[in-house]
């Protein structure tokens, strides 16, 4: 049970089936499907229409951003997060659980608890597993959409938990954090495009992709082998540390595999790749495809 504190980042699929049994899903739990996937692929407002956890709601993580960004899905304001959640019946002593349907069993899920956490948020958990394992253990889905009672939050932005751009340039040469990349291997070392991008990774980076930490299930790997895994790449969870992907979003992975650890402060570059390849220097971008040429 003393672990238990520590992996409240993490709720079961049994834990959360009770939580729906004895009626407990309303104010004081909020449960969000935040799903996300490419619309060519599949979408997922629709899928959610057809089938969730019985009260649940929708998180768009496309209405939940800065639109006025030219990058993916970065961080809306503290106004806009606090009234977008407010009106999914989030208020700030609510325990959210967070899934997604993505095939690997958890994708977006930690985008969406990142997010509240990085707006002040404590108790937020990522259902461990994610839709697919509770379809395949059998727990009850329903089509029946919930209208939450709206609520008030308010959202702290914590500065902490968030890379900016110049951050990321001055670290280049201070080296005060620790990087972790968590996209694939071909696109952190250049050598596949990274959705339509050239690839590559900024310098100092270390690669960890975000699958290495889930079960063939798709379940969260255990503590001792997360840390096994944190070890083998020579990332010091002791120190700063801060993780980058595509988009900000499979990132979130390292923080919650990091969490997991009992390291509760690292960071998320939140334009990663995306900004990186768009606005550093060309010497700050690693590529293996380049010194082949």
């Amino acid at each position: 049970m003393a672990r238990q504190g520590l992996s409240r980042a993490l709720v079961t699929a049994s834990w959360l089936a009770e939580a729906v049994r004895a009626g407990r899903v309303g104010a004081g739990l909020r449960v969000l499907d935040a799903s996300w996937y490419p619309p060519k692929d599949r979408n997922a407002r629709q899928e959610f229409k057809e089938r969730h956890i019985p009260g649940a709601s929708f998180f768009d993580i496309e209405e939940c951003r800065d639109k006025s960004s030219p990058y993916d899905f970065m961080l809306p304001s503290e106004s806009h997060f606090a009234d977008y959640v407010g009106g999914l019946g989030v208020s700030n002593d609510t325990h959210v659980v967070v899934y997604d349907g993505d095939e690997v069993g958890t994708f977006y899920a930690p985008r969406a608890w990142w997010m509240f956490r990085a707006f002040g948020h404590k108790e937020v958990s990522v259902l461990n597993g994610g839709f697919k394992n509770w379809v395949k253990e059998g727990y009850p889905v329903t089509a029946e959409v919930t209208q939450p009672t709206p609520a008030v939050f308010k959202a702290r932005l914590n500065r902490a938990l968030v890379k900016t751009f110049e951050e990321m340039v001055q670290n280049v040469s201070s080296l005060k954090f620790q990087v972790v990349d968590s996209r694939p291997e071909g696109r952190f070392r250049g050598t596949e495009l990274d959705q339509g991008l050239e690839s590559g990774h900024i310098p100092g980076a270390v690669n960890i992709p975000f699958n290495s930490f889930l079960s063939e299930t798709g379940h969260e790997k255990s503590i001792e082998e997360i840390q096994e895994i944190f070890r083998e790449k020579k990332v010091d969870l002791s120190k700063p540390l801060t993780a980058t992907c595509r988009k900000g979003v499979t990132a979130c992975q390292i923080a919650l595999a990091a969490f997991l650890c009992g390291k509760r402060d690292v960071a998320v570059y939140d334009g990663s790749w995306s900004e990186w390849f768009h606005r550093a220097p060309p010497h700050y971008k690693v590529s293996e495809l380049k010194r082949s040429k």
